[in-house]
Formats: C-alpha cells, sequence, structure tokens
C-alpha cells in the first residue's frame, strides 16, 4: 500500500503530512513533544493540508501546552528511595546488594533490587527492564486469547521491545503485534487498551471511522483508558502514539 510522507510549515509549526488510501483527513498531536501529523487522502494537496491546520491552532496549541506541562519522570539513577512505576503503582525503589542471581520483588510499597555488588546503574536497569519483560510475557497470553474471541481475530505472533514512538503496533499482513515495554509502567487498563487498539488493526489498517466504530463496538470505554494513559508520568524518554 503506497504511501507518501513529507513536511510542511505553518504558522511556526512543523508539520507531518501523511498522504494514504483514506477518505478522510485526521489532524493529531502527539506526545510527548507536542509533535502534529496529518494524515490525507492522496489527491489533498498541501494547500488544503495548511488551512486545515491554520483553521485547527488554537486546538493544536491547547494541545501542545498540556503536553508540555504532562508530567515527567525524571532520569532514572537507580539507587534506593528514587520512584519507580509498575502497573500504575508508584514504588520506592529499594537496592540491595548480594552475592546471588540478579531478582526484582515487590514488597509493600517498595520495589526490591538484588544485584551483585558493584552493579552499575545500566546493569540494574537492564535486570529492572528484563524483569518488566517477564511480568508482561504472564500478563499477555490471557488477555490475548480474550479478545482473541471478543474480536474475532487471530494473532499469529506478538513480543515486548522498547520503542520510542508508539505503544504499540500491528503487522498486519503477518498477524505480529509489538507492544512497549513501558507499559509495564502503566495501569493494567491501558496495556489492556492498546492491545485491544493493535488487534482491532487485524480489522481495519487505518484509523478511521470503521477503525472507530469497531473500538466503540468491543471496548466502548477506551477514550477513558486513552485518557488515563496520557495523564500518566511520562518517562524520562517519553514517547506516544
Amino acid at each position: 500500500m503506497s504511501t507518501e510522507r513529507h513536511y510542511l510549515e505553518v504558522s511556526g509549526l512543523r508539520v507531518e503530512v501523511v498522504r494514504k488510501a483514506i477518505k478522510n483527513l485526521h489532524l493529531g498531536v502527539y506526545p510527548p513533544s507536542g509533535r502534529v501529523r496529518v494524515a490525507v487522502p492522496m489527491l489533498i494537496d498541501d494547500e488544503v493540508v495548511r488551512l486545515a491546520v491554520i483553521s485547527k491552532l488554537g486546538w493544536i496549541r491547547r494541545k501542545q501546552k498540556t503536553l508540555a506541562e504532562q508530567p515527567r519522570q525524571s532520569q532514572r539513577e537507580m539507587v534506593t528511595g528514587e520512584s519507580h512505576y509498575f502497573q500504575g503503582r508508584r514504588y520506592r525503589l529499594r537496592v540491595i546488594e548480594h552475592n546471588s542471581p540478579p531478582r526484582v520483588a515487590l514488597k509493600g510499597k517498595a520495589l526490591a533490587l538484588y544485584v551483585r555488588p558493584g552493579a552499575d546503574t545500566t546493569r540494574r536497569e537492564v535486570i529492572l527492564n528484563e524483569w518488566a519483560r517477564r511480568e508482561l510475557k504472564i500478563l499477555l497470553p490471557e488477555l490475548i486469547a480474550k479478545w482473541e474471541s471478543i474480536i474475532g481475530v487471530q494473532v499469529a505472533e506478538w513480543g515486548i521491545k522498547k520503542m520510542k514512538t508508539r505503544w504499540g503496533t500491528c503487522n498486519v499482513t503477518a498477524r505480529r503485534i509489538w507492544l512497549n515495554l513501558e507499559l509495564a509502567k502503566k495501569p493494567p487498563q491501558c496495556l489492556e487498551y492498546i492491545l485491544v487498539h493493535e488487534m482491532i488493526h487485524l480489522l481495519e489498517r487505518h484509523h478511521n471511522d470503521r477503525f472507530k466504530d469497531f473500538m466503540n463496538s468491543f471496548m466502548p470505554q477506551w477514550r477513558l483508558y486513552k485518557a488515563e494513559l496520557n495523564r500518566a508520568p511520562l518517562g524520562h524518554e517519553a514517547w506516544m502514539r
């Protein structure tokens, strides 16, 4: 499927323009930086895009202001006392050095990180990320099976990886879904929302009215979950669809 992509400068804004086989123009402002993206049908020219952006300038500026004010976590140093998030809850990190294989455990409001003496910041972060990945891999099979039955699709393959620009992706042809590792930090309903979003792409490739109708039908409260995901603290290297 053909897609064309380029950028326009409109009233001081850098606007990404994506032309593809859709029927209507879609304008969006995306975290963390408030980037502006306009998806348009193949035959719509740049002047129409420019006018659409100008007509929405007030809304765009308000969205960018909201994103700029959204709380962000500071750079992680992986030391005792630092705040970390898991499944939407805030925990205090407790680093414990010991001469045994590394592990992570939740203890009340503490996130205990057991590491070998001398483990540096990078190694500590790797251990924590791998634990979060394993936790997601425990949760996801049941969720996928649940929504395969509800939506009526089959996911051939799925995985978890770090992504800087998306919460999830779906390769429709391969029926393969990738979810962002960062979702381990977010409330469970946000993880489920992103999973359903990507699975519905197996019914409708584009973010058009048909896609939204499917979302409304299968997960009527999806906008609430999306808003909750937007409100959650962004990581130091933040991203979002």
